[in-house]
């Protein structure tokens, strides 16, 4: 037990010996003080950040994604003022989401590197990379668009859930699973809600009617 306690305070005390180290008298100038492990990395971090950098870039690209689809709407054509709001509400909750995402890096002793980005942010699906859909087409490309962000979350727990000493980090599957997991499943739930409640709108008569109705309940909701 004692060994124990040795080893683990051994680990506790890199910081302490780094200063310990700086403040003493030395002869050689090119001693270098920096104070390398003063910082606020722990647990997996190092090999976490990775993916947590590549999450913010694809929460940036969606953000603007949702933006191109609300301005596709609110144009004079369209007209769609309830379809507007939904999706400017979501590329500016996408965009919080992606500063709290680099908030979360640095509060954990990293940085961000905008240069990180997912291989597959590119929209892989027939017609994904037209943003001026039909009201219909728009709803379950957001589906589509939403699952693909809570994919790459689960990708994220589960590398941080790993029992392995070297990816192991409660803390960040915490974070992962408060601010991301349960958000995406109401999100999704909701746009899906939305296609199958239009679908049946859109199966009567009065196509007009009916779009306008479920785009006046989109406004006031």
């Amino acid at each position: 037990m004692a060994a124990l306690l040795l080893v683990a305070n051994a680990a506790d005390e890199f910081c302490y010996r780094d200063v310990v180290r700086g403040c003493k008298p030395t002869t050689n100038k090119q001693t270098s003080n920096s104070l390398s492990n003063c910082n606020a990395k722990y647990g997996a971090i190092d090999r976490a950040v990775d993916h947590l950098q590549k999450y913010v870039t694809t929460h940036i690209s969606r953000s603007f994604e949702y933006l191109l689809m609300s301005t596709h709407f609110a144009n004079y054509e369209k007209n769609r003022e309830g379809f507007e709001k939904l999706f400017r509400d979501m590329s500016d909750s996408t965009w919080e989401d992606a500063i709290n995402l680099i908030k979360y890096i640095s509060k954990r002793g990293g940085s961000m590197n905008f240069n990180m980005r997912k291989k597959d942010v590119v929209n892989t699906e027939e017609g994904n990379g037209n943003y001026e859909l039909y009201e219909l087409e728009s709803l379950a490309k957001a589906v589509d668009m939403q699952k693909q962000l809570a994919q790459d979350a689960f990708q994220i727990h589960e590398e941080v859930t790993r029992r392995h000493e070297n990816t192991h980090d409660p803390e960040i599957s915490s974070y992962i699973e408060e601010k991301f997991a349960h958000k995406h499943a109401d999100k999704i739930r909701q746009l899906s809600g939305h296609v199958a409640d239009l679908s049946k709108l859109l199966s009567g008569n009065d196509h007009s009617l009916a779009m306008y109705m479920f785009d006046d309940y989109l406004q006031k909701s």
